[in-house]
């Protein structure tokens, strides 16, 4: 069956190397799933204030994010924690109570760093988050990406690092299968 998956990046960066693994992973799912990259960078910092006459663009996220069967995270680390766009983004999608866009929902959750523990903590702090929120967060096979290694002198993805990517996909695919409601 068919599948809808978001894929949000914490990096806003036009050359990102969190981008260039994301845009790779995307290219393994099964044909006939449908994948969307979900914009982040225009979501003003979440104020509850701000519910009562919600921007345009919190109910275009919360829309596009309930639009999809699993999502994706791949992000930096910066200064050993998640970026402030990804944090912002799952406390938009959190809101308002009972609302929740998080609930039952299948999460890969994916780090690249050129950094020696790939983005480890920041990682590490969105599962935290999600798992808070009541979304199945898959644990192996883990993706923290060495982007020195990963990422070759052309911009693109390695040819070895492209077969892990597609056990990392294969495995979130059945993941879903799995936990989705």
């Amino acid at each position: 069956m068919s599948k809808n998956i978001g894929i949000l990046v914490g990096s806003l960066r036009k050359d990102s190397l969190n981008k260039i693994v994301a845009k790779k992973l995307a290219e393994l799912f099964p044909a006939d799933d449908t994948v969307t990259f979900i914009e982040i960078g225009d979501l003003p910092v979440y104020n509850e204030d701000l519910e009562e006459n919600a921007p345009e663009s919190y109910t275009r996220f919360r829309k596009e994010m309930k639009e999809q069967d699993a999502y994706v995270f791949i992000t930096p680390e910066y200064n050993r924690g998640m970026p402030a766009s990804l944090k912002n983004a799952i406390d938009v999608g959190s809101r308002p109570w009972g609302e929740s866009v998080w609930p039952g929902k299948p999460v890969l959750v994916g780090s690249v760093s050129p950094a020696g523990i790939s983005g480890a903590l920041a990682n590490h702090q969105i599962r935290q988050s999600l798992v808070f929120g009541d979304s199945p967060v898959m644990a192996q096979p883990e993706l923290y990406i060495d982007a020195s290694k990963t990422i070759g002198e052309d911009g693109q993805v390695v040819p070895g690092s492209i077969e892990f990517l597609q056990t990392v996909a294969d495995a979130f695919v059945a993941f879903i299968d799995k936990n989705s409601k």
